[in-house]
């Protein structure tokens, strides 16, 4: 099978697997295994299992199980990314339950895949959001930016960024990946990780989505663009 790794770095993509069905853990373990340029750190089958291993491991991405015995796979998100502000959370859901997939991203996962998607679009998921991607249709993005926006006090000033903070941070709002926003500004993919990291800290924001709700409440009534397609 290909590659599917599109992180410049050369070290493979490390991922953890939290998933309490003991045939799909093994089945998501081995598809990460065999795949070229990723490898599987660790499979937990429960959220107590993952706080214990999880941070051992430091792995790059989680496939995080939403409904999980005892603590939830949102619960469980919370938690890791308060310990490990820059893992990169994936849900595993059933089904497209907007509500849910919604509760996850605002606890800050970064995107979702459903439980029977097929290898490739697992694979590409992962890809995504190590790309500075976000997994996730229109349709919960905007919820996600909307509800960021009608926070009370969320409203922050953007007068902190750089220049080039600024322009990395509206082409993050009009859903552009890691790789596209390199191409259109002409840096490399490691500035504008460096630049995302500093927009997070000065905005005080733990992933794309909620960047580009700052930067939506940051313009104003008469300028505010339409939320994108995707985030």
């Amino acid at each position: 099978m290909p590659a599917l790794n599109s992180n410049n770095d050369s070290a493979p993509t490390k991922v953890a697997i939290v998933e309490d069905n003991f045939t799909l853990r093994q089945y998501l373990s081995e598809l990460i295994a065999n795949t070229p340029g990723y490898r599987c750190v660790c499979a937990c089958a429960s959220a107590e299992e993952a706080w214990e291993k999880i941070p051992e491991q430091r792995p790059d991405v989680v496939l995080m199980d939403i409904n999980l015995p005892g603590e939830s796979g949102i619960a469980c998100t919370v938690r890791l990314r308060e310990k490990m502000p820059k893992i990169q959370v994936i849900m595993l859901t059933v089904y497209k339950d907007i509500q849910i997939i919604f509760q996850a991203l605002k606890a800050g996962a970064c995107g979702y895949v459903l439980k029977r998607a097929d290898e490739k679009k697992i694979l590409e998921a992962i890809a995504e959001v190590r790309a500075g991607g976000a997994p996730m249709t229109s349709q919960v993005a905007r919820m996600v930016v909307r509800s960021f926006l009608e926070e009370p006090g969320d409203r922050v000033k953007t007068e902190q960024l750089s220049p080039r903070e600024m322009e990395v941070l509206a082409l993050v709002a009009k859903g552009r990946s890691n790789k596209e926003i390199g191409s259109e500004l002409n840096i490399s993919f490691g500035t504008v990780r460096i630049h995302l990291s500093h927009i997070y800290e000065k905005l005080h924001v733990r992933c794309r989505t909620e960047a580009a709700a700052k930067y939506f409440s940051s313009q104003s009534p008469g300028r505010r663009e339409t939320a994108p397609a995707t985030v």
